[in-house]
């Protein structure tokens, strides 16, 4: 395992998937008494999340030269959405609304867009694309599986973080872990011109 790529790929995965905020946002989605509801509604998402990920960042980038995009033009455009999801991180007010009735949140909103959205999967591709070696896709791969490994576990504990955390903690996190994001994407976007243009 290249440890470089595993700690460049954990680190922009922990900030764009943010495993706290999604848990938070687990509790309230899901009825409290509800136990066995919980816990497959965690299993299901994670697992979901997982494999569009790792499918798609294994082959969205044969599927975008079919299309005829190339790798940089994805770099500039994943990074200015991955701009526009840390601008929202940063700006926008946290909504909080527990549920009262059990039913299925796995794929919608859970896995798509909060744990496996637009900007995740964006990312996936161009953390599979920079990457020339089987070591460096498997280290990639590994980082996937903690980011979502410690999401599960904080969605199985999610009632005791929120009591931890709170609303102040979570949002003063979302605020930090968007600026971080932020330089993430003017990364990108500076790295797709650049190879453009060189």
């Amino acid at each position: 395992m290249d440890f470089a790529i595993y700690l460049n790929a954990l680190t922009g995965l922990f900030v764009i998937v943010d495993p706290i905020g999604a848990a938070l946002i687990f509790h309230s989605l899901v009825p409290d008494g509800e136990k066995r509801h919980r816990k497959v509604m965690a299993l299901k998402a994670i697992l979901i999340s997982s494999l569009l990920l790792t499918i798609f960042g294994n082959y969205g980038e044969a599927l975008l030269h079919q299309l005829g995009i190339s790798i940089e033009s994805l770099r500039i455009a994943g990074g200015l959405l991955l701009f526009y999801t840390a601008f929202n991180m940063i700006t926008k007010d946290a909504e909080y609304e527990d549920a009262t009735e059990k039913k299925d949140i796995s794929v919608f909103p859970m896995s798509i867009p909060l744990l496996a959205g637009p900007g995740a999967l964006t990312l996936s591709i161009l953390l599979f694309s920079n990457t020339t070696t089987t070591e460096g896709n498997v280290s990639v791969l590994i980082a996937i599986l903690t980011v979502y490994l410690l999401t599960l576990i904080l969605m199985f504990l999610s009632s005791y973080l929120k009591k931890i955390i709170g609303r102040t903690g979570d949002e003063i996190l979302s605020r930090f872990l968007g600026v971080l994001l932020a330089a993430l994407s003017i990364q990108f976007i500076y790295d797709g011109i650049s190879n453009i243009t060189g």
